[in-house]
């Protein structure tokens, strides 16, 4: 009786704890989105001022990557550290998945630290006011399978994006080659096509205006064409754009025709994707054949050998009659 009244007392101190730390770091976490005050005039003023208002998903997007660049800030001023030690490679994972903030890498570390700790403290809080306690091995497991959880779910979420971001630049890959092969046909130098379609696609593939507008404003700056082109290439990670890259900084240096160059690879381009497309087709059986093995087959195998099972079962009934 003794030993489980202090298992109990255990548990509950346990329990007390986790939910002291998860309380304790949420606050940390949302402190900064209320403390921040807002000139509402000074914010107008300046609204009127502008000459093109920005969009409100601009400004969404805005107001939030300015939340979460405070929040960081507030935790690390409070003396938790946010640093990696992997930050170059973290940083190259992110920047695939479309997170190239400052800040990412810190607000990766700090969704990675809250789930690893609240997830477990969540399933205690609901154990305690549910009252049912699983025994102690089975306590230690889900615990420590909620933390892997909470440890590993930042990366399979950023893994998932990156995927989906890949897959939207390559399909969008062959059109928008198409269209800079129009404008520099047209006349126009490789440096203003990036410009002139970047501004174009906005709509129809805002991934890949994206990136053009960002080679179009390191071009401006001052960068050269050939690191603008190789710093696309490495903030991608595709072959295909990698390809691209490497054929405009050969054209150029050699003094072949661009427009030459653009036209080809554009109708390789669209073959990749049409094969792409036909790959995938061709999986579909490969596909099909699990759920109808796993759900179709014992059907019919069960349809076909019960009715032989009963005429083999009366027969055999019909034999011992006959002998006995």
């Amino acid at each position: 009786m003794q030993d489980l009244l202090n298992n109990d007392t255990l548990i509950n101190t346990l329990v007390m704890g986790m939910v002291f730390v998860a309380v304790v770091l949420v606050v940390l976490a949302l402190a900064p989105m209320f403390e921040g005050k807002v000139d509402l005039n000074a914010r107008l003023s300046g609204a009127n001022a502008e000459a093109a208002p920005a969009s409100n998903s601009s400004l969404l997007t805005d107001q939030t990557a300015s939340i979460w660049a405070r929040m960081v800030a507030e935790v690390e001023r409070r003396g938790l550290s946010l640093a990696d030690t992997k930050g170059d490679a973290l940083t190259e994972k992110l920047m695939l998945a479309g997170y190239d903030q400052p800040f990412a890498v810190r607000v990766f570390v700090l969704s990675r630290t809250v789930l690893t700790l609240a997830l477990p403290a969540l399933a205690l809080v609901l154990m305690a006011v549910m009252g049912t306690w699983p025994a102690a091995g089975k306590l230690y497991m889900l615990i420590v399978g909620l933390a892997a959880f909470g440890l590993y779910l930042p990366n399979i979420v950023v893994g998932s994006k990156a995927s989906n971001r890949r897959e939207e630049i390559l399909n969008g890959f062959p059109d928008t080659i198409d269209l800079m092969l129009v404008c520099v046909e047209a006349g126009l130098g490789i440096d203003a096509a990036f410009n002139r379609v970047g501004s174009e696609i906005a709509r129809s593939h805002p991934l890949l205006a994206s990136l053009f507008a960002t080679v179009s404003l390191e071009l401006r700056a001052g960068r050269t064409r050939e690191v603008a082109l190789r710093t696309l290439a490495r903030r991608t990670a595709i072959p295909e754009i990698g390809a691209f890259c490497t054929l405009i900084i050969q054209s150029d240096k050699l003094g072949a025709s661009i427009a030459t160059a653009l036209k080809i690879y554009a109708a390789e381009m669209r073959e990749a994707r049409r094969m792409r497309a036909e790959e995938k087709a061709a999986r579909i059986p490969v596909l099909l054949a699990i759920p109808l093995v796993a759900f179709l087959l014992p059907v019919m195998v069960s349809v076909l050998m019960v009715p032989a099972a009963i005429q083999m079962k009366q027969s055999m009934d019909k034999a011992s009659e006959a002998d006995g």
